[in-house]
């Protein structure tokens, strides 16, 4: 699996205008990420073994806390801007990636908190991963900024009071999420991609 998470956008529900059928490598190897992950709310990841159904929505905060020395370890690694094909990202565009989910995530958990039953705005993973050029970022720069950006979408699920957890929103594509079901989601994109890296949460 190359880019796991927040197939919310073209990504899920057909091609992005312009651009490459689901399923077809884009010019620089990457094949963009079709598969609506909804799923791992329901049953184990037979990838990197999570079962966010054992996950307390209350856990989360320390989870992506503990995820956090695992990216900065693989962002400081020589070689981290390197490919180790041309179909899969680096450490540095996952860091880059994962970095990115937790400022949208943190987003829209705010944006869950005070409105009701909203609706997400649509990011498409692949495009972003291409127009921002995550391949020529600082290794040091992504790892500080993921770790700031880490670091505040946990004190943000730390923050979630108990009569909130329950509180809808909706996807673009038609999914529906509550305030718990989103951080599971969320989770485990945090944790499928240190196993992306070869790294186990501490």
């Amino acid at each position: 699996m190359t880019d796991t998470i927040v197939p919310d956008g073209p990504v899920p529900g057909g091609p992005v205008p312009g651009g490459p059928a689901p399923g077809s490598p884009v010019p620089d190897g990457i094949v963009p990420d079709g598969k609506d992950w909804t799923w791992v709310l329901d049953e184990a990841c037979p990838e990197c073994g999570l079962d966010t159904r054992g996950v307390a929505p209350a856990e989360v905060g320390d989870r992506v806390r503990a995820a956090l020395p695992g990216y900065r370890a693989a962002l400081a690694a020589p070689g981290a801007a390197r490919r180790p094909d041309p179909a899969t990202w680096s450490a540095l565009e996952y860091g880059c990636h994962v970095r990115d989910v937790f400022r949208i995530f943190d987003e829209r958990l705010a944006l869950m908190l005070r409105a009701e039953d909203p609706e997400f705005a649509n990011w498409d993973q692949d495009v972003t991963a291409r127009e921002d050029r995550y391949d020529l970022q600082d290794p040091a720069v992504v790892a500080a900024e993921l770790v700031d950006a880490g670091e505040r979408i946990a004190a943000s699920w730390d923050a979630v009071r108990p009569d909130q957890w329950d509180r809808p929103a909706r996807r673009g594509d038609g999914s529906v999420f509550t305030v718990a079901t989103l951080s599971r989601y969320f989770l485990h994109d945090v944790e499928h991609h240190l196993h992306d890296l070869g790294v186990a949460p501490r």
